[in-house]
């Protein structure tokens, strides 16, 4: 297969489409429709959220120190879009967007009430990148909604709930599931 060299840029897609709820007191409750978000550590659950530094969101989290990453499903897709392309500090987005802001178990930060799954996160970094800075955070809980949960194992299913994710500008929904990790060595082991 023949390639092209491209300029240097964020190409690592699809990314989460989540929806980053903050705010110690319903007067500066806010969400921010994050796509820079991911995993970085698993023993302490650890997360990430790059913001750039002029977003409104970015002065709630700092202040606070906490932030609840909100899963959407494709029933919130107008949601997400609105909440990234539109400020906290001209919209209440919670009440713009019919989202209901309930407390977190162990955060300030309020979670989604009506996204499935809600990351409580406690910042324990703050990394300046450049254009972003990343809030590194530990995870200290996470609520699923029971519909979520594998009634035979009970883990959390992720697959076919309509979670969706961005791509290079679009919004996707999550698909089939193509193998179990771990598929290519069970047999061998």
């Amino acid at each position: 297969m023949k390639k092209i060299n491209k300029k240097p840029a964020a190409l690592i897609y699809p990314v989460p489409a989540a929806m980053v709820s903050c705010g110690a007191n319903p007067d500066e409750y806010n969400i921010i429709s994050i796509a820079w978000t991911g995993t970085i550590n698993s023993v302490p659950p650890m997360c990430y959220v790059s913001i750039r530094k002029e977003r409104h969101s970015h002065q709630i989290i700092k202040k606070n120190m906490s932030f609840v990453i909100n899963y959407p499903t494709k029933d919130l897709v107008r949601a997400v879009d609105f909440c990234g392309k539109r400020s906290g500090r001209d919209f209440d987005k919670f009440k713009e967007m019919n989202l209901t802001p309930i407390p977190s178990e162990n955060v300030k930060s309020p979670v989604i009430k009506e996204s499935p799954i809600n990351i409580e996160c406690k910042v324990t970094e703050i990394k300046e990148l450049g254009s972003h800075d990343m809030f590194i955070a530990e995870v200290v809980n996470i609520q699923v909604a029971e519909n979520y949960i594998d009634s035979k194992n009970g883990t959390v299913n992720m697959q076919h709930q309509e979670l969706i994710a961005y791509s290079h500008g679009k919004y996707v929904q999550l698909g089939d599931i193509i193998e179990q990790a771990g598929f290519s060595v069970k047999n061998k082991e």
